[in-house]
């Protein structure tokens, strides 16, 4: 797909991985519309990128937030051909302690968000997209946001390890059904990376993390996922495809 012109939808799109992603693709020439339950950092990002760009406050796990969203997009740029569904959040503990069992809110909580929120995402950008003109038949690109804890979950993230092992799971049976319109799906999986809920951690720990990495030993940076994006959203033969991104990682078990 030519992303000069088209218009994304980037959930999460605030800050980390979300926020590259958006300033690479207006970079590209996209509109894009940023979605983030945080609104300071959201409208600061929409008034720095100025043209081509706004702001939409949402809470993907509300499917009324959701739903707004697609509404003030097509309202505001006409279309929607991109999504990328960068919205998540985490909330390690272990399944037994001394103070009891795992809170099943917060396990519930996080499913709702990373898991429930990102196929409600997909559903209403998907039924905008179905109604683009195609070009070259291709009417939609969809982006999913996962983890290598899908694969390889550390103690204390069984929740957020179950949240995008359903991203993982659900990937090829979702680009199967949407291709008779057209419309490609695809989950990236990153390593450890350098974002705001990493960047909570203390020194020692993100430098023992960065050990892990076999090459190169650090860190990912936001802007190298979001080049992976970009590579997907151009590569009109990637669909259905799980791509992890992350040195070369296999997470030990903490």
């Amino acid at each position: 797909m030519n992303i000069s012109g088209k218009t994304g939808i980037i959930s999460g799109g605030a800050s980390g991985l979300g926020e590259a992603t958006a300033l690479l693709l207006h970079k590209k020439g996209a509109n894009v519309v940023i979605a983030d339950v945080n609104e300071e950092k959201g409208k600061a990002l929409a008034d720095k990128l100025g043209q081509r760009a706004l702001f939409v406050k949402t809470n993907i796990a509300a499917e009324g937030d959701v739903k707004h969203l697609c509404q003030e997009t097509i309202k505001t740029f006409s279309t929607i051909d991109l999504l990328f569904n960068g919205a998540g959040i985490g909330g390690p503990g272990r399944i037994i302690s001394k103070n009891g069992i795992y809170d099943l809110m917060k396990f519930k909580n996080i499913i709702d968000v990373n898991l429930i929120g990102t196929f409600s995402m997909i559903c209403n950008a998907a039924w905008e997209m179905s109604k683009n003109e195609p070009d070259d038949g291709e009417r939609g690109v969809i982006i999913n946001v996962a983890s290598v804890a899908a694969f390889e979950g550390q103690i204390g993230l069984c929740a957020y390890s179950a949240s995008k092992g359903g991203i993982v799971s659900m990937t090829l049976p979702i680009a199967r059904d949407l291709s008779q319109y057209g419309i490609r799906v695809c989950t990236i999986a990153p390593g450890i990376f350098d974002t705001p809920m990493l960047g909570k951690l203390p020194e020692d720990v993100r430098a023992s993390l960065n050990r892990q990495v076999p090459f190169p030993p650090r860190m990912g940076k936001p802007i190298e996922v979001a080049k992976l994006a970009l590579a997907i959203i151009e590569n009109q033969y990637l669909n259905g495809e799980i791509i992890r991104i992350d040195g070369a990682i296999r997470m030990g078990p903490k």
